[in-house]
């Protein structure tokens, strides 16, 4: 006699999943690797079809599964574990691809929000496409996405930078590469880190970029403190490091300080050129270089001119 397993129970019953107090019945999804979305800290912001999955999967892939249990039991939720996270290597990798290949149905977690973002699943999706299998995303909750929307900076144009590095020297290095970045920046930072990371930011971006530090967000003590660099990295300072988890959102540099530091540049190479041409000539050579108005620029090297000629010796 052919012994059955609990796997094939699972694909000829219809799996239940418990949701606002109402039992519901999982269809069986098709077979493949299955990327789902679930709660970065309130457990209701879970969607139905997330919860659908993970009720008729076959086994889930969690980053933690002590993490990814409570949200399963909380919706009466009963399908098996696995672990797998940054420190799972090929073999296991080739394990799971193995199960899929034999028609089985995994769906992929993360801790909290969407597997791939700042989290190793990559690895397993890449391996699954490269071995033919279908790959279905699960959208949902994301932390990047909650913390865009409720910093009230431009939302038109972002770039998700992950976690700085730790120390502040490559920090401030890889913060100097990110200035130039026509857009919103997206940071995630440990919280003990933060008072460090924010003064490096000001620093290097600048104190009058706007920025905002969003807090446990979708939970209890949510708090979402808007200000500029400057601002934010003296408050922090004076505080100290916050509790909870941590997304820094930081805006674009604002239109007038970039007008400060174009006419601070323009300055700077007008009175290079005064410095070996005179006034004239220093106009039309720098009317050249930059394609600005040769009136403007030689009414500018006037200005500077003078202004030297008044500074005491």
């Amino acid at each position: 006699m052919t012994q059955r397993s609990d796997s094939d129970d699972r694909r000829t019953k219809p799996a239940t999943f418990t949701a606002f107090g109402l039992a519901a019945e999982a269809e069986r999804p098709s077979p493949g690797l299955y990327v789902v979305a679930t709660p970065i800290g309130n457990l209701r912001d879970v969607t139905f079809r997330a919860l659908a999955t993970l009720a008729a999967a076959d086994a889930v892939l969690a980053e933690d599964t002590r993490v990814t249990r409570t949200l399963l039991m909380h919706y009466g939720i009963t399908t098996p574990l696995l672990s797998y996270h940054e420190h799972s290597n090929e073999a296991v990798r080739e394990r799971m691809v193995l199960r899929l290949k034999a028609g089985e149905t995994l769906a992929l977690v993360s801790d909290a929000g969407t597997p791939l973002v700042s989290d190793p699943g990559f690895k397993l999706v890449q391996a699954a496409i490269a071995a033919g299998i279908p790959v279905t995303p699960i959208p949902g909750p994301s932390a990047v996405m909650t913390a865009i929307v409720a910093a009230g900076l431009p939302t038109d144009r972002f770039f998700f930078e992950g976690f700085l590095p730790q120390k502040s020297g490559a920090r401030r290095n890889r913060l100097e590469a990110l200035a130039p970045i026509p857009g919103t920046l997206v940071v995630f930072e440990s919280p003990h880190r933060l008072p460090e990371m924010l003064a490096d930011a000001a620093d290097v971006l600048g104190p009058e970029r706007p920025a905002a530090v969003a807090r446990e967000l979708t939970k209890l003590y949510e708090t979402i403190r808007r200000d500029s660099l400057g601002g934010l990295a003296r408050l922090y300072a004076e505080e100290g490091p916050p509790k909870g988890e941590v997304v820094v959102v930081i805006g674009p540099e604002p239109e007038d300080a970039k007008a400060r530091e174009a006419d601070t540049g323009l300055d700077a190479r007008i009175e290079a050129a005064l410095a070996r041409h005179s006034i004239k000539d220093a106009a039309a050579l720098i009317a050249d270089e930059t394609g600005q108005p040769k009136r403007a620029i030689y009414a500018r090297a006037l200005a500077l001119a003078r202004k030297s000629d008044d500074e005491p010796a």
